[in-house]
């Protein structure tokens, strides 16, 4: 970013990476469907297959296994319904369970119907609570159907990575096929479709630096999948209809490339996130960084300042040049209570903050955060003197 203006808002939105952006730039000149049998449809197939083998690589999936979407939302919309096949035999799913912290889209349960969701509990530390998710398990009825299980592997928010192993364990034990939301977890953390804990997973490209408007869903084998949201010309094996959007899944591609290539550079990403925690408290002492005792991706911190409605401090922040979100960006815009510290029992402290880097986020950006966070903290010791 420029001197002017810093972006912390990588979870909601990573900027546009420079191999996605040329990725597509190559695609966009390519003027034939995928589909398509001839020479120019032939190569437009060729880059799509590329962009699925990377977006695998990602997540040390199968090509074959990838299912692109319009995003993850389109994804979990898919994933989580009732009616699912298995080469030709209907398998039914008669309860979906989602953790509380959950983001939206799987909190709402895509085709399920309302009384068919269970949410599992979230401990004070923001993990889901194993005890509770095991419980719930045991007392479902496989005489009605089999049970999904859908959590995040990492907070949006909090950034507080989940036991995804002992997740996995718990569900299969019970019989359960596991959807793990991954979209803020690819390219922070080593991931794993073969490892055993999920059945499934489901993918961002925007929030890795790839396009807006392309999504994944990633399954362990090519067994069974739900009856798709979107029919159509049999594309994507059936499994999700329409022309593929080759642009956004090319830079989808790239971006998941160039994620996975990243990961070694966690530690200088944490360290830069440590440095932005310690200029929270420098100027707020009392301020709440949440999750900060339970495991954490390296680029994401959420804080509460006592006595400030993270709305207020949010606009404070932007008025000094920062972009960062007071909680998720997915909620039309909206800004209110966090329905993940609820989770956490912390209604009291439920407005928050949070900042969420990249790689790219480096001294200018720490910067404009330090004199915009000391302004703040400025005017609320101001108010709170004067009152």
């Amino acid at each position: 970013m420029s001197a002017a203006r810093a972006y912390l808002d990588y979870n909601a939105s990573a900027p546009l990476l420079e191999c996605a952006r040329a990725a597509m730039i190559d695609a966009l000149a390519m003027p034939a469907n995928p589909s398509s049998v001839h020479s120019e449809g032939r190569a437009a197939k060729r880059v799509l297959e590329t962009a699925r083998r990377q977006v695998a690589a990602l997540v040390g999936g199968e090509p074959a296994h990838v299912v692109f979407t319009s995003g993850a939302t389109e994804a979990a919309a898919t994933l989580l319904s009732p009616r699912w096949t298995m080469g030709r035999a209907p398998l039914t799913f008669s309860a979906l369970y989602v953790s509380a912290a959950d983001h939206p889209c799987i909190l709402k349960g895509g085709r399920f119907s309302a009384c068919a969701i269970n949410t599992i509990a979230v401990r004070p530390d923001g993990l889901v609570d194993l005890i509770d998710l095991e419980a719930k398990l045991a007392a479902h009825d496989r005489g009605e159907g089999l049970p999904l299980v859908a959590v995040h592997a990492v907070n949006n928010e909090t950034g507080i990575i989940q036991p995804l192993e002992d997740i996995g364990r718990i569900a299969k034990t019970a019989g359960a096929v596991v959807v793990i939301d991954a979209v803020q977890a690819a390219g922070r953390i080593p991931l794993d479709i073969s490892a055993g804990y999920a059945d499934y997973f489901i993918l961002s490209s925007h929030k890795i630096g790839g396009p807006k408007g392309a999504g994944a869903i990633v399954g362990s084998a090519d067994l069974m999948m739900p009856e798709p949201l979107i029919n159509g010309g049999g594309q994507e094996k059936g499994h999700r209809g329409g022309t593929e959007n080759l642009a956004a899944i090319v830079g989808f591609g790239a971006a998941a490339s160039e994620a996975l290539g990243k990961l070694s550079g966690i530690d200088a990403l944490a360290a830069m996130r440590d440095r932005f925690e310690a200029a929270i408290l420098a100027h707020v002492p009392d301020a709440v960084i949440h999750g900060r005792g339970a495991p954490r991706v390296a680029n994401t911190s959420f804080f509460s300042i006592p006595g400030t409605k993270a709305e207020t401090a949010q606009i404070g922040f932007d008025l000094g040049g920062v972009a960062l979100s007071a909680g998720s960006a997915c909620s039309s815009g909206r800004v209110g209570p966090s329905h993940v510290l609820e989770a956490m029992g912390l209604g009291d402290q439920a407005s928050a903050l949070r900042v969420s880097i990249g790689h790219a986020t480096g001294e200018n950006e720490l910067a404009l955060f330090d004199a915009a966070l000391a302004n703040i903290a400025r005017r609320r010791k101001g108010a709170s003197e004067a009152a």
